[in-house]
């Protein structure tokens, strides 16, 4: 069997993804600090889920850093419910204001400053936070250049044969990180013609711009951002954990030859 370039091959997901699907506006959030809420709340559960929790935080003006630091963490706990393991998350929620605190002063601004593996180290040593988690915290909301891996990532690189056995987080994370830098340094990341009949209306998983999702953030980031969220429109239109549906993918044209 020939082997695969899988560097190259995600960087042909990559342009006819976005050809075909063009800004998914992830990850959408009003605030930085939503952002890094949502990622501990989204451990575990569907983002509809997430968005409740989220919208009850708002709601009790507790969707900031002063919020969090201030309620009660019972307060928390019920406001947080819709998420599931609410006291869990709560927990490491009040754990992370603890950190911020303690280590920049409260100050979200400090905290992005740091240099990325300084600080994904310490995220990493966070109850709570693991590799997907950390991940998303310095890229949607530090702008960081970090690609984030999740269990869609790997399906989807599973069954189009352009993972190694036993493939680990940081090894797919490296690779997507290498074949996404190649897009930038090339100028490769152009909007392209739309290849796909959308006729079903699948456009991904788009969100309305929001503030986050528009920030000025550098090429290299912003192409790890679109990959993250066309890969979420593929495993939540096509590629699902049962009965895929293959037809009407736009990847589908890229899988392995099953004899």
């Amino acid at each position: 069997m020939q082997r695969v370039d899988s560097a190259a091959a995600l960087r042909s997901y990559y342009r006819t993804l976005y050809g075909v699907w063009g800004a998914q506006h992830w990850w959408p959030a009003r605030t930085r600090f939503e952002v890094i809420v949502g990622a501990y709340l989204t451990q575990n559960t569907a983002w509809t889920n997430v968005e409740r929790a989220l919208t009850n935080l708002r709601g009790a003006r507790r969707l900031n850093v002063r919020g969090i630091r201030h309620v009660p963490l019972r307060q928390l706990e019920k406001l947080i419910r819709p998420s599931g393991y609410f006291r869990q998350k709560a927990a490491r929620l009040k754990n992370f204001i603890a950190f911020l605190d303690r280590e920049y002063g409260g100050s979200l601004e400090r905290l992005f400053s740091q240099p990325t593996s300084k600080l994904r180290e310490e995220l990493l040593a966070l109850n709570g936070v693991g590799p997907e988690t950390a991940d998303s915290i310095l890229l949607y909301a530090g702008n960081h250049p970090v690609f984030v891996v999740d269990a869609y990532t790997r399906r989807i690189l599973e069954r189009h044969n352009l993972l190694p056995e036993n493939a680990s987080y940081e090894g797919i994370r490296e690779l997507f990180q290498r074949a996404l830098a190649l897009i930038v340094d090339e100028k490769e990341h152009a909007p392209l013609e739309l290849r796909a009949n959308l006729e079903s209306g699948v456009r991904g998983v788009p969100h309305p711009p929001s503030p986050v999702s528009t920030a000025p953030r550098t090429a290299l980031t912003q192409v790890y951002n679109e990959m993250h969220g066309l890969i979420v429109g593929v495993g939540k239109n096509f590629c699902r954990k049962s009965q895929p549906q293959c037809d009407g993918c736009p990847l589908q044209p890229f899988l392995p030859d099953r004899k």
